[in-house]
């Protein structure tokens, strides 16, 4: 099918700020970055991927990122989840890639059993292939086929306008609902359910290794 795939990384100075309640920046940061090479990590397990792009100015991602063999463009970085996406959309439709599979960098959870199972979902051009996020408001991965086959617009409640906009395009949408994937990491509700679920990630040892005092049940 081959589908390229997609992670916008922000600049890891604001990134996840709305955890600033119970984590320090320096942790933040930190944890920024092990969330997006636990999604790169799965990413390049999977089979099936064509490619992998990184839309990011932040010179840390951009290191992970080409360890791990990524494609680096910065057209979009500054513009936002939704600018940063359309950029790499226009990009691999102009050069009549097949698809698009988008993923944010804060899905610490996702699998590549689960990438497989979200390509294996996604049906021949024009095809929309969704995955919600956990409170299925929020829209956490998307396959799109063309790239450019529906517009997209993330926030908080993007789920029900995606799929409204596919059936705009005249394209079906296939919902497809995966834990791992479903579980981004925005405030600190989302931190508190993530540690209650065992894993080896990278971004539950760099919680594991911050030994500020415990807020809420978790390290702060």
């Amino acid at each position: 099918m081959g589908l390229w795939a997609v992670v916008p990384a922000k600049e890891r100075a604001s990134a996840k700020e709305r955890l600033a309640p119970v984590l320090r920046p320096q942790t933040r940061q930190a944890l920024a970055l092990a969330m997006l090479e636990d999604v790169l990590a799965a990413l390049t397990a999977t089979r099936g991927i064509a490619g992998l792009l990184v839309v990011t100015v932040d010179p840390g991602a951009a290191r992970l990122a080409t360890n791990y063999g990524a494609r680096l463009i910065e057209a979009g970085a500054r513009d936002g989840h939704t600018g940063a996406v359309a950029a790499a959309a226009r990009l691999l439709a102009a050069e009549q890639r097949a698809g698009m599979l988008t993923l944010p960098g804060d899905i610490p959870l996702v699998t590549p059993a689960e990438i497989t199972t979200l390509l294996a979902a996604h049906s021949l051009a024009p095809s929309f292939t969704i995955v919600p996020s956990h409170d299925e408001r929020g829209s956490n991965a998307i396959a799109c086929s063309p790239p450019d086959a529906v517009p997209l617009r993330f926030g908080e409640t993007s789920f029900y306008p995606h799929l409204q906009a596919a059936k705009a395009c005249g394209i079906r949408p296939n919902v497809v609902h995966l834990p791992g994937i479903a579980l981004d990491i925005d405030n600190p509700e989302d931190l508190v359910s993530f540690m209650r679920i065992d894993s080896s990630t990278r971004a539950r040892a760099v919680l594991a290794e911050d030994r500020a005092p415990l807020v809420g049940g978790f390290r702060r």
